[in-house]
């Protein structure tokens, strides 16, 4: 009897397990620097979001989702709920969906005023809340 209630829970297990792996949706073979005007972010569990307009060479604009950690994890970076106000042009470093959608996995924005801010990504190169990236999106260590 448990190894048959063991078998049937066992696929509860896999989505989960697949939601949070950064293999799943991102590529650390596709770095993307994106520099843009915050449209909105969303403070959510289990991970925030921040939307930002990006202009294309052709002037064209793209709104891009940009995965972030939880709001604890921002916190210890030193964000706020009013950190990111509409209108803030930042520089977003991360890496690219698998998919091809104008989303990324965000590891690090550079503020207006030239601060760092580790974004809570699970990216190559990450190095935990309030700290500063390892390496660029795309530079690996010798």
């Amino acid at each position: 009897m448990f190894m048959l209630v063991v078998a049937a829970t066992l696929p509860l297990a896999t989505p989960s397990a697949a939601h949070h792996s950064f293999a799943a949706e991102y590529d650390a073979d596709r770095p993307v620097s994106l520099t843009g005007s915050v449209t909105k972010m969303a403070w959510i569990n289990p991970h925030s979001w921040i939307y930002i307009d990006v202009k294309k060479p052709d002037g064209a604009v793209e709104n891009w989702a940009v995965e972030a950690g939880p709001p604890g994890t921002l916190i210890r970076a030193g964000f706020t709920r009013d950190s990111l106000a509409a209108g803030t042009v930042i520089k977003v470093n991360g890496y690219r969906a698998k998919d091809g959608a104008l989303r990324a996995n965000g590891r690090d924005i550079t503020l207006p005023d030239g601060r760092l801010l580790f974004v809570g990504g699970s990216g190559p190169g990450s190095s935990g809340p309030g700290a500063p990236p390892k390496d660029p999106p795309g530079e690996k260590k010798k």
